[in-house]
């Protein structure tokens, strides 16, 4: 499991080689995350760790983000984790509230770690694997603010119980869903401050299955 606090460390040590002689403070990380102090705090105290504002960072400057997570020397990826790649859509967040895919053709390209690929179903099934951002509380612990969820666009069988990503007339949302016995659908959001809603199947288009996290597969 992830250390936010390690992660934290990294960071600064990345920053203070543009700043040699300036020392490097929680500030300075978030303003490079392109988050505010404030809500930096709060992620830091509550050990959540901002995964799309990471991968943004490491893209921007070029920093393999298994070495930021994993610890792994980059020269070691040629042969592995360069290879697996999925679609990131940075620009979507799923969640409370709900979100959209505004530009479905504005992704990137997520690299992976080998140990993925039987959790994700495989090399041949990353082509079906999609990634986009968490916003919201609505699915802690499950889920938190600012993780990105794998979707297996395949697993849309809603007879079969699980945490899908889906589209309602009302937005994009990710929601942890079962079928009742009237043929309806229990939506149910794993924080329990979030009521339980019941939708009929016309009602809700599935996206996919939710079949992992960075951070944590499930």
């Amino acid at each position: 499991m992830f250390m936010i606090d390690e992660i934290i460390n990294k960071l600064k040590d990345i920053l203070s080689t543009d700043n040699k002689d300036k020392k490097i403070f929680d500030k300075d990380v978030a303003e490079s995350l392109d988050l505010s102090q404030a809500n930096f705090a709060t992620m830091k105290n509550r050990g959540k760790i901002p995964y799309s504002n990471i991968l943004n960072f490491c893209a921007k400057r070029r920093i393999s983000i298994n070495w930021l997570l994993y610890n792994q020397n980059p020269n070691s990826l040629i042969d592995s984790t360069d290879k697996y790649w999925i679609k990131y859509y940075p620009s979507v967040s799923v969640s409370a509230g709900g979100g959209a895919y505004e530009d479905e053709d504005s992704y990137e390209s997520l690299e992976l770690p080998e140990y993925f690929l039987t959790i994700l179903g495989g090399k041949d099934n990353l082509k079906n694997i999609e990634a986009i951002n968490v916003v919201g509380d609505s699915m802690e612990p499950t889920l938190n603010s600012n993780n990105i969820i794998f979707v297996d666009k395949t697993k849309n069988d809603l007879n079969k119980d699980g945490v899908y990503a889906f589209t309602t007339n009302y937005g994009l949302f990710v929601k942890r869903v079962q079928k009742r016995v009237d043929g309806q659908l229990d939506i149910i959001s794993d924080n329990k401050d979030y009521p339980l809603q019941v939708l009929k199947k016309d009602e809700i288009n599935i996206l996919g299955k939710v079949v992992g996290s960075f951070g944590k597969i499930y």
